[in-house]
């Protein structure tokens, strides 16, 4: 009974076959892409403060006066 359930992906209760509940693999994929979207968002909107601001990423402890002799 137990190779017959992991063969055809359903639950067998009293010879009545039940679908279950929770597609884990498709849990899994849904999750995965909601936390690459947050990941995505995170990245656009850190490329965005970038383009818009470009010498805040800078410290400014690096900026030195260019020698002139």
């Amino acid at each position: 009974r137990l190779w017959a359930y992991c063969r055809s992906g359903s639950v067998r209760l009293d010879d009545h076959d039940v679908q279950p509940y929770v597609d884990v693999d498709k849990g899994f994929a849904i999750g995965f892409v909601i936390l690459m979207c947050f990941f995505l968002m995170a990245m656009i909107v850190r490329c965005a403060k970038l383009i818009v601001d470009p010498y805040s990423a800078i410290p400014t402890s690096t900026w030195e006066e260019e020698q002139i002799n």
